[in-house]
């Protein structure tokens, strides 16, 4: 009898604890809004057309002019702005946004798999998620930040367009679910582990 009763505590010890719903539902929130900000970054990025001064159309693959007579024209020639440097700094820039995007999308991959694959080192696979996120953020400040400095001249806060604004939020949305990633995991205890009697 007293064997059994040691097999079947042997039994309880081994398996893996339940977590609790607060920070299952904490993960979750943060997976869809890792996605959500990959989406809006993404979209940003393809599109790319990011600041209107006056007539002229500023993005990260075209410069369009407009007018009456000719209507919209754009070309893909960067250094046709007239704007020193912007052909070979909008190259970095929309680089290190496209980085950016690639590895949101490993991170987000990270997330997701520590979350459907749990085992011992589901909580590791998930700081490294929440890391690489947070290397998406740098990377997708920096585009914005080189957008920026090259047509400091040209910047105003209404000319900002809604795919600028979309990549500065998926960039913030970026920043918040790395560190919140980092926190949750500093301050839950490992739940892959098995339970000590």
């Amino acid at each position: 009898m007293t064997a059994i009763a040691v097999q079947a505590q042997r039994l309880l010890a081994q398996r893996r604890p339940q977590r609790p719903f607060l920070e299952s539902f904490i993960r979750a929130l943060i997976i869809v809004c890792a996605a959500l900000a990959l989406v809006l970054s993404s979209i940003s990025i393809c599109d790319g057309h990011w600041l209107l001064a006056e007539d002229r159309l500023f993005g990260l693959w075209h410069f369009c002019t407009s007018s009456n007579q000719t209507g919209t024209h754009c070309l893909r020639d960067l250094s046709q702005a007239h704007v020193p440097g912007l052909a070979v700094g909008m190259v970095l820039a929309r680089s290190v946004g496209a980085l950016a995007v690639v590895a949101a999308i490993l991170g987000l991959e990270l997330l997701m798999v520590s979350q459907v694959c749990e085992d011992l080192h589901s909580r590791r696979k998930w700081a490294m998620g929440s890391v690489v996120l947070l290397i998406s953020f740098v990377l997708s400040s920096g585009g914005l930040l080189s957008f920026v400095i090259l047509l400091w001249n040209h910047v105003t806060l209404t000319g900002f367009t809604l795919m600028f604004w979309c990549e500065f939020t998926a960039s913030f949305l970026f920043f918040l679910n790395a560190i919140s990633g980092l926190h949750i995991n500093s301050i839950t205890h490992p739940w892959g582990q098995p339970r000590k009697l």
